[in-house]
C-alpha cells in the first residue's frame, strides 16, 4: 500500500551529506515525509542520492532552488522525485513533469500562478507567504482551479497552520523553522513532532 504523504515539505537547507540520513529518519520518524534538499547546500546532489537510497518506499526526496533543466536532469539521476523551485520558470516546470517528477514552482502573482498550472506543477508554492499573507493567498485561491494544491513557503510555522488553512492552503514548506545548520536530529524530531502535530489538527 503507497504511503500518505502529509503536505509538509521539510526544506534542508545547508544540511551536509553526513547529516542528511540522520535528519532524513527524525523527520520521517515523526510523520514528515516529504524531504527537499536544496540545490545551494553543500554537495546537495550527494545528500539527495543518500537519501533517496536510504529511505525508498518510506520518503519522498526532493531538491529546492532548482533553476534549470540541467539540474532537474541531476536531481532525477540522483535519485530524486520532485523539485522545488523559488520560481516560476515554465520550461524547468514542463521539463520535470515530463521526466516523471513532482513539480512545486514559486509563485506570487496570478500571472506566475497560472504560467505554472498551464506548464504542468504538481502544486505551487506561494512564495514568499510572510509577505503574500493570508489575505493575498485566499484572494488567489479565489481563482485558482480548486485541485491544484497551494503550500505556503517563507514564514509559515505550526503557530500560524490554521491560518494559513483557512486562506485554502493544502500546505507548507517548513525551512528556517525545521532545520538550520548546526541543529542536531533530535532538535529536528521534536520540531518536526511539533509541526506534524498543528497539520493534524487543522486538517
Amino acid at each position: 500500500m503507497p504511503i500518505e504523504h502529509r503536505n509538509i515539505i521539510a526544506i534542508l537547507r545547508g544540511i551536509t551529506p553526513t547529516e542528511i540520513v540522520d535528519a532524513c529518519e527524525a523527520l520521517a520518524g515523526a510523520g514528515i515525509t516529504m524531504i527537499e534538499i536544496p540545490l545551494n547546500s553543500p554537495d546537495a546532489l550527494t545528500s539527495v542520492k543518500k537519501a533517496a537510497d536510504a529511505f525508498a518506499g518510506r520518503a519522498k526526496i526532493g531538491a529546492g532552488t532548482v533553476l534549470t533543466i540541467a539540474n532537474v536532469d541531476a536531481v532525477k539521476a540522483a535519485g530524486g522525485s520532485f523539485i522545488v523551485s523559488p520560481n516560476c520558470d515554465p520550461a524547468v516546470i514542463a521539463h520535470t513533469v515530463a521526466e516523471g517528477l513532482g513539480s512545486y514552482p514559486g509563485v506570487f502573482s496570478p500571472t506566475e500562478a497560472f504560467a505554472a498550472i498551464k506548464a504542468g506543477a504538481t502544486g505551487l508554492k506561494m512564495f514568499p507567504a510572510e509577505v503574500l499573507g493570508t489575505i493575498g493567498i485566499k484572494a488567489m485561491k479565489a481563482v485558482l482551479p480548486p485541485d491544484i494544491p497551494v503550500y505556503a513557503v517563507g514564514g509559515a510555522g505550526p503557530d500560524n497552520f490554521s491560518a494559513y488553512f483557512a486562506a485554502g492552503c493544502a500546505g507548507f514548506g517548513l525551512g528556517s523553522y525545521i532545520y538550520k545548520p548546526g541543529m542536531s536530529a533530535s532538535d529536528i524530531a521534536n520540531r518536526a513532532t511539533a509541526a506534524v502535530a498543528a497539520y493534524d489538527k487543522g486538517q
